[in-house]
């Protein structure tokens, strides 16, 4: 099933019954199960958190940090946009301290890595930027 403009990810096996996982991206919008959102977005297995104010990586701060820290991951990914931008050294180096894996990348690359790790059922938080 198309959506839109939206490019839907398509995985042989759905075994995400009660699981936040991403159905399709674009610029712009982003579609996790039936909700189509238009916003930065964090998301793990079981929570979503629609950030309207996040725009880019600069717009990271202490507060994205402890979200994402309450969520409890082993691993942080952050979608940067269309294109790999990388924030402060300190925003990361935050999370590499308390040993829990983070990784940059493009937002379709950052959503393609999360389901594949949230399918294992790895601890996976994802901060989208759109």
């Amino acid at each position: 099933q198309e959506f839109g403009y939206l490019k839907p990810m398509r995985f042989t096996q759905d075994a995400s019954s009660g699981i936040n996982v991403i159905r399709g991206y674009a610029p712009g919008e982003i579609r996790i199960n039936e909700q189509s959102i238009r916003d930065g977005v964090i998301v793990s297995a079981t929570d979503l958190l629609v950030d309207p104010s996040l725009r880019s990586v600069a717009d990271l701060s202490v507060a994205h940090h402890a979200r994402l820290l309450s969520l409890d991951p082993e691993i942080i990914l952050i979608g940067s946009g269309m294109r790999q931008r990388f924030p402060e050294p300190e925003f990361g180096a935050r999370f590499l301290s308390a040993r829990i894996g983070f990784e940059v990348m493009d937002t379709g690359a950052a959503c393609r890595t999360y389901n594949v790790l949230v399918s294992e059922r790895r601890r996976v938080a994802a901060l989208l930027i759109l």
